[in-house]
C-alpha cells in the first residue's frame, strides 16, 4: 500500500509546524526523515500516527489515517515515539509481547505466530539475552531497543520510528538500520527520523528532508543530501566518500549562514 499525503498541514499553538506537505511513498521502502531541530520531523510522524489534528489528506492504501479507529490503526501502523519511557515492571519478553495485542481478542492466549513474532523481534533488536530482565532496570539504550522490538513484533505494514538510533552505541545503530532495511525488503513501508547523515545515506532508500515545516526535498540520499542542501538547510560543509556499502557523509564544518544559537 502507498503512503500518500496531500496538502498536509499541522498547526500547534497558533503556529504552522507543517505547511502543505505532499508526498507518495511506495511499499518496500526505507525512508529517512531528516532536518534540523524544529524542522517538523516529530510533528509529521505524530500526524501520520493520528495523534494530531491535521488539514489535508493522509492515506495508507485505502485507509484514511486521519480518521481511522485505534483498533484498525494498531494493525496498520506501529509507532515508536521519540520520548521513550517504560512505566511498568514487566520482563523484557512480556513488554515486547504487548506488540501482539492488536492481533488477539481480549483474554486470548498467544498463538504460535505471536510467539514467533516476539522471538524474531527480540533477535532483530539484539535483546534476546535480556528476555527475563525487568525492563525498567535496563540502561536507556537497552530500553530503547526493547521498545523497538515491541514495535517490530506488532508486524504492521507501516512502521514509524522517531529517532530510534538516539542513545544507541555505534554497533546497535548499525544493527537497527540493518533490521529496518530488512523489514522494508519484506514489503513494509518504514519511516525513520534520523540526525546521523551517514546512517541515512548508507541505509535509506529515500530521504525526506524537512526545513521549517516544509518539504525541502524527497529522493535518493545521493540527490537529497547534496552539498548545496546541507549548506542551505543545515549550515554545514561535509566530507563525502563512497565505499562498497554506500555513501558516507560526515559534517566537518560550518558555513557562514550556520545558526549561532
Amino acid at each position: 500500500m502507498d503512503l500518500h499525503a496531500d496538502n498536509l498541514s499541522v498547526t500547534l499553538a497558533n503556529r504552522h509546524v507543517i505547511s502543505d506537505i505532499g508526498f507518495k511513498i511506495k511499499p518496500g521502502v526505507l525512508v529517512g526523515v531528516l532536518g534540523p531541530n524544529g524542522a517538523g520531523k516529530s510533528t509529521l510522524m505524530r500526524a501520520l500516527n493520528g495523534q494530531l489534528s491535521v488539514k489535508g489528506d493522509i492515506r495508507f492504501g485505502e485507509h484514511d489515517l486521519a480518521v481511522i479507529g485505534p483498533a484498525a490503526r494498531a494493525r496498520l501502523v506501529a509507532y515508536l515515539p521519540q520520548q521513550r519511557t517504560i512505566g511498568w515492571r514487566l520482563t523484557v519478553r512480556d513488554l515486547v509481547a504487548l506488540g501482539r495485542l492488536p492481533w488477539r481478542a481480549f483474554g486470548q492466549r498467544a498463538s504460535a505466530r505471536d510467539e514467533a513474532a516476539i522471538e524474531r523481534a527480540m533477535e532483530m533488536a539484539d535483546i534476546a539475552s535480556l528476555s527475563p530482565r525487568i525492563a525498567t532496570e535496563l540502561s536507556g539504550g537497552e530500553q530503547a531497543r526493547v521498545l523497538m522490538a515491541r514495535a517490530i513484533a506488532q508486524e504492521t505494514p507501516l512502521l514509524i520510528a522517531d529517532e530510534p538510533a538516539s542513545g544507541l552505541d555505534a554497533a546497535h545503530q548499525i544493527m537497527l538500520m540493518r533490521s529496518l532495511k530488512g523489514l522494508a525488503a519484506e514489503g513494509k513501508t518504514v519511516l525513520v527520523s534520523l540526525h546521523d547523515l551517514t546512517l541515512a545515506a548508507r541505509w535509506c532508500d529515500e530521504v525526506m528532508l524537512l526545513n521549517e515545516g516544509n518539504l525541502a526535498a524527497l529522493g535518493s540520499p545521493e540527490t537529497v543530501l547534496s552539498d548545496e542542501n546541507l549548506a542551505r538547510i543545515y549550515g554545514v560543509t561535509a566530507h563525502r566518500a563512497q565505499d562498497g556499502n554506500g555513501l558516507i557523509i560526515a559534517p566537518v564544518g560550518l558555513t557562514e549562514t550556520a545558526p549561532t544559537s
